[in-house]
């Protein structure tokens, strides 16, 4: 039994050691990790475009009112 208990330690520290380089050596992501970083990315992008939006409709009333006052 001690034998088995042996070789059992021994293999779990050798996953352990793979695990560890595994995630060492490239950054595996959990599915809530990429879920988090498409939001991240979806709300940038509409922030673009809003704040186009936003710039475009500023500069149209700005034109509005140069036409308005000649």
């Amino acid at each position: 039994m001690a034998n088995h208990s042996k070789a059992r330690t021994e293999a779990e520290a050798q996953f352990r050691k793979t695990l560890k380089a595994t995630w060492k050596g490239k950054k595996v992501t959990t599915p809530y990790e990429a879920e988090a970083r498409i939001a991240r990315n979806k709300t940038a992008r509409l922030k673009e475009l809003r704040l186009a939006k936003e710039a475009a409709e500023k500069e149209g009333e700005g034109t509005k009112a140069k036409k308005g006052s000649t």
